[in-house]
């Protein structure tokens, strides 16, 4: 996680959405576990290919070159998912929470932070061991762009940031000795 004070170390890819009055506060990219089925698909992929080369189709020179093909295109969709890890961010702003996604076809979901009036974060098993969380954004009656942001890094750090932009707390005169 990165906690930014103002708007200088942010990368271009998130500093074209905020607005001039606004000061970020964090910025995180998603977890790299998002990154685990399709590492998981191509070294699938290549067993499967490896197997059909040596076994299956040993002799005959065009199975084996469209085996390895399909395979190389499962390459090329592992690099694209990595590229897009690379590029979405999650950003909490001192107005608002932005989440920037995709490579061609961007996507930016907002919300302001006074429409939130709730926010839990939720892990599962997997998600405790290879620590990373999602996050759940409730706003008043209506359904919002920006509703679940999963594979968040350090949620629990993460969310006590976020829920102290949220609900800021009043100190009123004499509670300083309680």
């Amino acid at each position: 996680m990165r906690l930014v004070p103002g708007t200088d170390t942010v990368p271009n890819a998130v500093n074209k959405y905020l607005l001039p009055h606004e000061h970020q506060v964090i910025t995180v990219r998603k977890h790299p576990a998002v990154l685990l089925k399709p590492i998981l698909i191509v070294l699938v992929g290549l067993v499967i290919a490896a197997v059909i080369s040596t076994t299956i189709a040993r002799h005959q020179a065009g199975v084996v070159g469209f085996v390895w093909i399909a395979w190389a295109l499962l390459l090329l969709y592992l690099v694209e998912k990595v590229w897009e890890w690379s590029q979405d961010y999650f950003i909490v702003t001192s107005r608002r929470m932005l989440l920037a996604t995709g490579v061609i076809t961007r996507k930016v979901a907002m919300m302001p932070l006074v429409k939130v009036t709730d926010m839990s974060f939720q892990r599962s098993t997997l998600g405790r061991l290879l620590g990373y969380g999602e996050f759940v954004l409730e706003s008043a009656g209506q359904e919002q762009a920006l509703r679940v942001v999963d594979h968040l890094p350090y949620p629990e750090q993460l969310y006590l940031e976020v829920c102290g932009l949220i609900f800021p707390g009043k100190q009123e005169d004499g509670d300083d000795d309680l």
